[in-house]
Formats: structure tokens, C-alpha cells, sequence
């Protein structure tokens, strides 16, 4: 199945038809809900460390996510709409919560760098992580900058330029109307570039 799976939430019809089996039988089958974890860990991953510029907030978040997934799976009703959507809203309400939780509290740039310096023995996820955040010095200031915003803002500005979702990928993810995201992006990156000024 891995394989068969795009970088993105949209998927051919087929693709679709293999997604839906594979959901059907993991609501019967730990080992059928591996496999959608192995599909779809990394994204989860690379989004909550995106959201939250802290890889140790990304991994525990990936893995309440999953957790959250696996726990609810039996419940969880095919819409026509792949798997990775029902995911991306977990994860994405998770951030929220743990921000609303810790009272708006970030992780400033330097807490983020030690923090990558103490995480050698993970696994290929950090590594990659750590690459990414030290190939871009501005993603930490683009990053704080973000998360000043209001987070129905900071979730659509993710998903549009960190995770390069359409509007329509974004509309099953989210579950707003397609002109409310429009409207919440085009406001969060005037937002933005006023912060950024």
C-alpha cells in the first residue's frame, strides 16, 4: 500500500478504492492500521514539527494522533475523502489544544536547537528534521511570526505553504467551506506580512 499512496491527500480513484479496503480492514486489525501509520507517520510528523518548530512537541503530538486514530478507528465513517484528512484534523487539533493548554506559550529558536542537539538517537525523522530546520535559518523568525497569529490562521497558512495542500485538500482536512478558507488565508497572510514588516 505504501507505494500506491501520493505525497498528498488527493488519490486516483483506485487509490482511493485501496485506501478505503485498507481502512476497513484496519478497523478489524492492528496490524492493517500499521500499515496506514507506516503511510502516513512521516507527513503527520513533518506537519506537527512545522505547526510547532519543537521536535519532542512533534513526536509526542504524532503519537497522540495515532493513538487518538487507533483508538477511535472502529468509529470512523469513509467519506469518500482519503484517510490522511481525518488524520491532519487530529493532529491539527492537537496543536491547538496543547497551545491553549500551555497558554499560548512557543518554543523560541534557541530551545529548538538544543532540543535537536539531544535527540541523536531517534530515528531518520529527526535526522531529516534537524536538516530541514538548519537548511532554513529563517524558519524559527517565520515560525514565531506565525504563531503570534490566531490559530484558525496558523492551521490554514500550515497547510497551504508548509504541507503544499490545494483549497480542496485543505476543505476536506479542515471541513470548511472552500470560500471560509480562501477568506481565512488571504487574511492570515496579509497578517503575516504585517508582522513581518
Amino acid at each position: 500500500m505504501p507505494d500506491r499512496m501520493t505525497s498528498d491527500t488527493s488519490l486516483s480513484p483506485d487509490q482511493l478504492q485501496a485506501e478505503k479496503e485498507l481502512v476497513k480492514r484496519a478497523q478489524h486489525s492492528p496490524e492493517a492500521f500499521g500499515e496506514l501509520y507506516e503511510v502516513y507517520y512521516r507527513r503527520i510528523f513533518n506537519y506537527a514539527l512545522k505547526r510547532t518548530a519543537s521536535v519532542q512537541l512533534a513526536l509526542d503530538i504524532t503519537s497522540i494522533t495515532f493513538l487518538k486514530a487507533f483508538s477511535q478507528i472502529k468509529k470512523y465513517r469513509w467519506r469518500d475523502v482519503p484517510f490522511a484528512a481525518w488524520l491532519y484534523r487530529i493532529a491539527s487539533n492537537e496543536v491547538n489544544d496543547h497551545y491553549r493548554r500551555e497558554g499560548g506559550r512557543r518554543v523560541s529558536s534557541i530551545e529548538s536547537i538544543a532540543e535537536l542537539a539531544d535527540t541523536g538517537g531517534y530515528i531518520d525523522e529527526i535526522n531529516q528534521a534537524e536538516e530541514e530546520l538548519s537548511r532554513h535559518e529563517e524558519f524559527i523568525t517565520l515560525h514565531r511570526k506565525i504563531a503570534e497569529l490566531p490559530f484558525i490562521y496558523q492551521e490554514v497558512i500550515a497547510l497551504k505553504f508548509f504541507e503544499k495542500k490545494k483549497i480542496r485538500e485543505m476543505v476536506k482536512i479542515l471541513g470548511k467551506k472552500e470560500g471560509t478558507i480562501k477568506s481565512l488565508l488571504h487574511r492570515g497572510v496579509e497578517k503575516l506580512r504585517e508582522q513581518m514588516k
